[in-house]
């Protein structure tokens, strides 16, 4: 496998933790990783290769203007290095619409596909995590772009959990086909007369951590808000439940609290995918720790190793 390419630089907590979650995916999980940003920034490698550049996409920086700007930046070179088959898949902390117009950009979009989608995926305790998609790459969306936004992600879902007919909800104010704005109503419509998705209709924001549904379908601003309502919920429950139990208890409960808490921590899933682009893309948070980083890489060799992109390009063109 061509390595993952980390950008070394993105992120609160780079280059410290980036460099030492990449380090321990190529100990523990044996995924080769090229780190790319400016050495003098990385500072200590920690024994891995580096793809060297002079420039970085900072967080407050414009995306699309940084991009076209900043041309030898970490992660422009880590989508070049995509793009050029130097490396199998890229992973960044940083910048998130610079990391999104960075792959668009570099490795161009699969053909037919309108627009690229964020998938994440929201754990759900027991069984699979639901994908949620999009999580914030288009504020604004057509009916048709959410149709293709169902077909790739129940793909991306079947290369993650397997399975053949992900069930695909289109989330609303409503069950019934009638409910929602414009945009809903004509997407349900379209999504029903779709024969490659397992559409099972209108689902709540309540069904995402159900077991109900395998891939919900939303417009990039409702799903960004649904996703962070969600992460402050689980933080605030969490930091709730250290405060109200007395330490002796909670030392006798931990270990039965202690695998559904990592099964609710997003650092779990290492972040999200860029779905659409020409090529693997894990966008993680950027608060993410080593641990994150870790998990970011496996996902994207699992990625590679599934054959994602060619998945979607099947899915995408049978539509």
């Amino acid at each position: 496998m061509l390595p993952v390419a980390v950008d070394a630089v993105g992120g609160d907590k780079a280059p410290g933790e980036i460099v030492a979650g990449a380090r321990r995916a190529v100990d523990d999980l044996g995924v080769p990783v090229l780190l790319v940003g400016p050495p003098d920034r990385i500072g200590d490698p920690l024994g891995l290769e580096v793809l060297a550049c002079t420039e970085v996409i900072e967080m407050h920086d414009e995306p699309g203007s940084s991009v076209r700007r900043k041309k030898d930046s970490s992660l422009v070179r880590a989508a070049e290095a995509v793009r050029d088959g130097r490396a199998s898949a890229m992973v960044s902390a940083g910048n998130t619409g610079a990391t999104m117009a960075s792959a668009l950009l570099r490795m161009g979009r699969i053909k037919g596909v309108a627009r690229p989608a964020i998938a994440i995926p929201i754990p759900v305790p027991g069984t699979t995590p639901t994908i949620l998609l999009d999580a914030g790459a288009n504020a604004e969306v057509q009916p048709e772009w959410l149709v293709q936004f169902a077909q790739m992600g129940a793909t991306f879902f079947t290369t993650l959990y397997g399975g053949d007919a992900p069930r695909v909800g289109l989330l609303s104010i409503g069950e019934e086909d009638v409910k929602g704005r414009a945009q809903e109503k004509e997407t349900n419509a379209l999504l029903r007369d779709t024969k490659n998705v397992n559409f099972i209709g209108n689902v709540e924001g309540r069904d995402l951590m159900t077991p109900d549904v395998d891939v919900v379908v939303t417009d990039g601003f409702t799903g960004n808000v649904v996703l962070k309502t969600m992460e402050g919920e689980m933080r605030f429950v969490q930091k709730a439940l250290i405060e109200r139990i007395p330490s002796e208890l909670f030392e006798l409960l931990w270990p039965h609290l202690e695998p559904l808490v990592l099964e609710l921590d997003p650092e779990t899933y290492g972040g999200a995918m860029l779905l659409g682009v020409d090529g693997v893309c894990i966008i993680s948070h950027g608060s993410s720790s080593a641990r994150a980083i870790t998990n970011a890489c496996r996902v994207a060799r699992d990625m590679v190793d599934g054959d994602l992109v060619g998945h979607l390009r099947e899915a995408v063109a049978a539509s």
